[in-house]
């Protein structure tokens, strides 16, 4: 094993979290008017969650398949917007799901981009790219919460 050393609480307190999510999304939609609640419960839980990463993760790590990670990013927004310009075409109101989750991976690519760069040229690529990226965003937020169906040809 060498001299990793493992927090066994930390993973455990994790995984614990992520099945209490899965249980809590699988009552949720079964459930519809306790939906509201159960992401009000969600929300207050990740608070404590998020104090422990910020006390326990380190300031800088080795990551592997990184260029698997951004490369699956851009794919993922590709497909997102593939996805609701086919929608969108014809006048499909399901673009409207596909364009919200396009906006939520455009603004988790500028946040990764901004906060993984280097200081210098690095970074103002980055800015430069999270311009672009919260420009797409808007754009799906403003398809995702449109009232008027996309025009069919």
């Amino acid at each position: 094993m060498g001299t990793e050393k493992r927090d066994y609480g930390k993973q455990f307190m994790g995984w614990t979290l992520l099945l209490v999510g899965v249980a809590v999304g699988a009552v949720a939609v079964g459930l519809r008017r306790w939906s509201p609640a159960l992401l009000g419960a969600a929300a207050v839980l990740l608070v404590p969650w998020t104090v422990v990463l910020g006390l326990t993760l380190p300031a800088d790590t080795e990551v592997r398949n990184w260029s698997v990670a951004w490369i699956g990013l851009d794919v993922l927004m590709a497909a997102g917007c593939a996805a609701t310009a086919l929608l969108g075409l014809r006048g499909n109101p399901r673009a409207r799901l596909t364009a919200s989750a396009t906006a939520a991976v455009a603004v988790l690519d500028a946040w990764f981009d901004m906060t993984t760069a280097r200081p210098g040229a690095e970074l103002t690529q980055a800015v430069a790219c999270a311009v672009a990226e919260a420009t797409l965003a808007a754009v799906c937020v403003r398809l995702a919460v449109t009232d008027r169906p996309a025009p069919r040809e």
